[in-house]
């Protein structure tokens, strides 16, 4: 392989792996039901800069990493779960979990999350009563 292969291939691996940080990033925050501005003014950046993060565009520096787990209450070892798995990437139904459970957070009313708890258990157990 040549030289210049290599560091392309290297290169891609750094951008792959920025990629999968932010998205456990973005999966922790968004389990924890906090939007990107509540995030970004956890860890002292603007909007932007925690988007970027998210999405890998900007690289996350290791103090800025340890700082975001100390917000989102884990360590820095679950920024790095799953990477060496095949499939790195959140599937429609594990997106429809985060969302689920995002949303469910934000409501307010015990009964009404008891609601949807319950509508949840008899939709899982096949009832039609």
């Amino acid at each position: 392989m040549e030289w210049w292969n290599l560091v392309e291939t290297v290169s891609a691996n750094i951008q792959s792996v920025e990629k999968f940080v932010g998205q456990r990033i973005r999966e922790r925050r968004t389990m924890l039901g906090l939007t990107q501005q509540q995030l970004a003014e956890m860890i002292g950046v603007t909007y932007q800069q925690a988007h970027k993060y998210e999405r890998g565009i900007n690289r996350v520096s290791a103090g800025r990493l340890f700082e975001i787990a100390k917000v989102l209450g884990v360590d820095i070892g679950f920024f790095y779960e799953g990477l060496n798995s095949d499939d790195g990437r959140l599937n429609e139904r594990q997106r429809m979990c985060l969302d689920l459970a995002r949303n469910f957070t934000r409501i307010s009313n015990d009964r009404h999350q008891e609601a949807v708890s319950q509508l949840c258990r008899v939709l899982a157990d096949g009832r039609t009563h």
